[in-house]
């Protein structure tokens, strides 16, 4: 009698122990989830100075061509046809005011998708089959880019509860990313974009689904790493900076979290974990 009071009391002191490690876990979430909220206040207010520097740029070259232009076309003769010297300045014009156009509206575009409400719509899924559908997609890019793009699937269904195409959108972008990332490395060296899922167990118990997007690229310098998800910074010419931000924010939604880990020369590799749905 006095051993088994002994083992349910060990027994009761290790689900007590559990209990409290999950709940020390959830409280631990929720702290994050209101740290990261708060974090993301401060940073739509700092980008309202970011966006209007970014605008200010491609709307003064803007400006600039539509003077040109209108001071070329008011010195054309009306009584004879134009030359082709000067049709090709004038369509010269009118390409660089269509291209900054279409910067100014992507610049708007990634700010709205990173500072607009989200609204999922939330449904169950297979994590596997995203990334299949992902690989598809993206393959006659890296092939372009020459990068070999490979899956490496966990055998075993990945059962989630998601918005598909706004988790799509968050992977895309880190995708992107990865193959820019190798497109100006060294010829010689290997172009591998990898993308692996697995399952995992959270230190609190919960079960968890897990997707790398990993690059054989010339990783993240140190002095770079704590500026990533910061908006409006990029190392790319012609980025907005926003990509990594908004991939944050949308996994964020997903009451997931995103983390990464690199090394210079030898490439990164971006942790994508959600909580995986009940079989």
């Amino acid at each position: 009698m006095f051993g088994s009071g002994v083992l349910l009391g060990a027994a009761a002191a290790a689900l007590a122990a559990r209990w409290q490690i999950r709940r020390s876990v959830s409280r631990l979430a929720v702290a994050e989830r209101r740290a990261r909220a708060a974090e993301r206040l401060a940073e739509i207010g700092a980008m309202t100075g970011g966006l209007a520097h970014e605008i200010k740029n491609p709307l003064s070259t803007i400006g600039l061509n539509a003077q040109l232009l209108g001071e070329g076309l008011d010195e054309l003769p009306a009584d004879r046809p134009i030359e082709p010297e000067v049709r090709a300045r004038l369509t010269k014009r009118l390409g660089s005011l269509r291209r900054e156009v279409e910067r100014l509206r992507g610049i708007l575009t990634d700010f709205l998708n990173y500072a607009g409400e989200l609204r999922l719509d939330p449904k169950p899924a297979d994590l596997n089959t995203i990334v299949e559908e992902l690989a598809d997609f993206f393959q006659a890019q890296t092939e372009q880019q020459g990068v070999r793009l490979r899956t490496e699937l966990a055998q075993e269904p990945m059962r989630i509860v998601a918005d598909v195409p706004l988790l799509k959108q968050a992977v895309l972008n880190l995708m992107l990313n990865a193959a820019q990332a190798m497109a100006n490395a060294p010829e010689t060296a290997p172009r591998e974009l990898i993308l692996r899922t697995h399952a995992a167990t959270e230190p609190g118990g919960e079960r968890v689904v897990r997707l790398h997007v990993i690059d054989t690229g010339p990783g993240i310098s140190p002095e770079v790493r704590a500026k990533l998800f910061t908006p409006y910074f990029t190392t790319k010419a012609g980025g907005t900076g926003l990509g990594l931000p908004t991939t944050r924010r949308l996994i964020d939604a997903h009451h997931g979290r995103i983390e990464f880990h690199s090394e210079p020369g030898r490439g990164t590799d971006f942790v994508i974990t959600l909580s995986r749905a009940n079989d």
